[in-house]
């Protein structure tokens, strides 16, 4: 049985799409948003591109307003102080993760967390990475032969990022089992609304995660790892000048790498494997560019493309600190903003034809990895490991299929799915 492209992302009207604008509310949107935001999303360019929403926060839908905030840290924070308190409790488990993590914060800690992080994300180190990736991902692709398919999601897409990160902090390959469980639910807590299971299962995880991360990073202590090539073992060891990061600091951005370098890159090659499903005479285009010379910047120019088309992380958030105007709509201090990447993506002031998907697009300044100085510190690991999981799935399998209406993860912020099953030769 093979899914038909009807099956993946149904088509929304566009009275449907503008009934749900003219009412769009991140804290109450309707099932069948989570399915197709685009069409909502264009409506809101259109119509309401500064959307004022009940709680006093606007949401953002051109690429240019996103851009100017981007440029803008003076004027928007990313401290999430204010807002996360009344969200998950002060000094709850998931107040501290989401308020000491490094996209949640502003210079100094910022600034000291990234230089350390990047510091053992060289482009030497990515590369030298790249022969063991090729490996996992064979390896991978040898299972799904045997089985002859398997599931998109849970035997492939996901199980790439979990070992690279693994591998980058130094966890046990027996260890890596509770990983993805807990980053859902750590990051499914950033949802506009959550349940109060959710905030439990989310306060849980980030407890569990704190209390494994304790162990490994007393035994890293003991025995360091090399801080070029090992992230754990120079947030350990800190700055050369000697400053290093308290015990908390640390903890909670091991968790945020754990979960930033799973979540998005997982959504990236999975939302990339089935657009192509969906999408057969790109899927066509892109199979005639492979085994050429300019094999690597063929797929380097697709995985851009998967990004823009279908951002992994669909929302940003920004806390403006001084009265400022954005989009020609004064806002005054204290204004809580939503940045939606994924609008801004397909905004047709940037990109030619937006709702194509156009494998060969160029140029593509897309703002799935952000920029400025909150610009994805792992944007360079997650194309590679885009451009080897994508490439070799579709050298192996070219007419791998579908076998069932994927599962999306259901959430407005991390656009994925949960589940695609499918099946090869």
């Amino acid at each position: 049985m093979t899914i038909s492209a009807d099956h993946i992302t149904p088509p929304m009207g566009d009275t449907r799409a503008r009934a749900i604008a003219q009412a769009f509310d991140l804290r109450a949107l309707p099932p069948d948003f989570f399915t197709n935001p685009y069409p909502v999303y264009r409506a809101l360019r259109e119509q309401d591109p500064v959307r004022r929403m009940p709680d006093g926060s606007v949401f953002l839908t051109r690429w240019a307003d996103l851009a100017a905030v981007y440029r803008d840290a003076a004027s928007f924070s990313s401290d999430k102080h204010v807002e996360f308190a009344p969200k998950y409790g002060l000094g709850t488990p998931l107040f501290e993760h989401h308020t000491t993590s490094l996209v949640f914060n502003d210079p100094p800690l910022h600034t000291r967390v990234r230089r350390l992080i990047m510091g053992a994300l060289t482009r030497r180190a990515i590369a030298d990475m790249e022969a063991g990736l090729v490996e996992l991902v064979d390896r991978l692709l040898d299972g799904i032969a045997v089985h002859e398919g398997g599931d998109l999601i849970e035997d492939f897409a996901s199980a790439i990022p979990v070992e690279i990160i693994g591998n980058l902090l130094g966890v046990p390959h027996a260890e890596r089992g509770p990983l993805r469980d807990w980053s859902l639910a750590i990051l499914g807590a950033l949802e506009p609304t959550i349940t109060p299971a959710q905030a439990e299962r989310g306060h849980r995880a980030v407890t569990e995660m704190c209390d494994y991360l304790r162990t490994l990073v007393a035994a890293r202590r003991q025995a360091p790892g090399d801080p070029e090539r090992d992230v754990l073992t120079r947030l350990i060891q800190g700055e050369s000048d000697g400053e290093q990061l308290s015990e908390v600091e640390l903890l909670q951005n091991c968790i945020f790498l754990l979960n930033a370098g799973h979540e998005t890159t997982t959504n990236l090659i999975g939302n990339a494997l089935v657009a192509l499903q969906e999408h057969p005479a790109v899927r066509q285009q892109l199979l005639g560019r492979l085994g050429g010379a300019d094999e690597v910047a063929v797929l380097d120019r697709a995985v851009d493309e998967f990004l823009r088309y279908e951002s992994s992380n669909q929302l940003g958030n920004r806390r403006a600190v001084k009265d400022v105007s954005i989009g020609g709509v004064d806002l005054p201090a204290g204004t809580l903003v939503t940045l939606c990447i994924g609008a801004a993506n397909r905004d047709p002031a940037q990109f030619a034809d937006p709702e194509a998907l156009d494998v060969l697009r160029e140029p593509n300044k897309h703002l799935a990895f952000g920029f400025g100085i909150h610009q994805c510190a792992g944007l360079s690991l997650a194309r590679l490991e885009g451009r080897i999981a994508i490439g070799r799935f579709l050298h192996r399998f070219p007419n791998y299929r579908l076998t069932a209406a994927p599962t999306r993860g259901g959430r407005a912020r991390f656009r994925g799915f949960l589940a695609a099953p499918f099946a090869v030769g």
